[in-house]
């Protein structure tokens, strides 16, 4: 039985997730013995035992979620289900590259390590006196009504990070200027204004910094055309070569992540059997929300981010 799997990104994070991955496979053992060499540290502890604020630096986050996703994935395989198509959100696009064949398993560790270190260093160098650079997730305003009032917002510093849904969308910014946003978006017709579970300014130009310094990394490191269709969140389409992949990796730290056109691109490509592969049920809402507004009946998309889940999905 196969499935567009879609990976989770930052936020998607809790204590305890994928220990009962682990439990359950000696692959998912071995897969967190090579990431725990990749990384000089123990990540089961990290993963298992690490506290939510641990789990919320971008250094410990992208690692420990990359690796539960991968997690995921090897139990759905080991269970029957395997993916015709992938998908990642925002971080998640490392998982989807492995398994579509772009990344080597080897390879996506070290990558994603660097990554994580390199957003937490330039972001910290974005904190003031009054607080963190970060992100906020705005509800209940279309994605271009956020742009349009972001261009008139009188803090600069602010920008669409991730258009999450028809009616959500995730700015990025410093802690004065989202500040500054939240209450211009509010007053614009914003149901709410919630700040997120993470610590940078993430898929906007203040990480412009840490795109070029992640080129870097990324020069010497091999990327496959995909062997199956793998979508890219910074063109909300598919990616047909390795070189493509590269590039994007790097322009996607300083992109708006073209969540809802990479949605419509997976449903227009046929593929209607959708899993969340990975920690949380994010995905899952934000597919909902856009199954609801954009077709005449909602097309399921099914957590897969426990093994009951996946023996779930399996049984069926």
């Amino acid at each position: 039985m196969s499935f567009c799997f879609l990976f989770p990104g930052q936020g998607a994070q809790y204590p305890g997730m994928g220990r009962d991955f682990y439990d359950h496979s000696t692959t998912v053992q071995e897969l967190f013995q090579q990431a725990s060499d990749a990384a000089g540290r123990d990540l089961s502890r990290l993963v298992f035992d690490g506290t939510a604020e641990e789990l919320k630096q971008t250094d410990n986050t992208q690692i420990a979620i990359t690796v539960t996703s991968l997690a995921a994935a090897i139990v759905m395989r080991e269970h029957g289900l395997s993916p015709a198509a992938c998908a990642g959100f925002s971080l998640g696009e490392y998982a989807a590259l492995v398994e579509s064949g772009v990344l080597a398993l080897e390879d996506v560790f070290p990558v994603v390590l660097a990554r994580g270190q390199i957003m937490e260093e330039v972001s910290r160098e974005l904190d003031t006196a009054t607080g963190s650079a970060g992100m906020t997730a705005v509800m209940g305003l279309s994605f271009e009504k956020v742009s349009e009032v972001l261009s008139m917002a009188p803090a600069e510093d602010v920008y669409p990070g991730i258009w999450n849904s028809p009616v959500q969308t995730v700015i990025s910014g410093t802690a004065d200027a989202l500040t500054a946003a939240e209450d211009a978006l509010k007053k614009a017709g914003a149901k709410r204004c919630i700040r997120l579970k993470v610590s940078g300014p993430f898929h906007s130009p203040l990480m412009s910094k840490a795109a070029t310094r992640f080129a870097d990394v990324l020069a010497d490191t091999t990327f496959h055309d995909p062997t199956l269709p793998v979508y890219s969140n910074v063109t909300g389409d598919t990616i047909t070569t390795g070189a493509e992949a590269r590039n994007y990796c790097v322009k996607q730290l300083i992109s708006t992540v073209q969540w809802v056109p990479e949605q419509r691109a997976v449903v227009r490509d046929g593929f209607h059997r959708v899993a969340e592969v990975g920690p949380g049920t994010v995905l899952s809402g934000l597919w909902k929300n856009y199954t609801k507004t954009e077709h005449e009946t909602e097309l399921p998309c099914r957590a897969a981010g426990t093994v009951e889940d996946i023996k779930t999905l399996a049984a069926e």
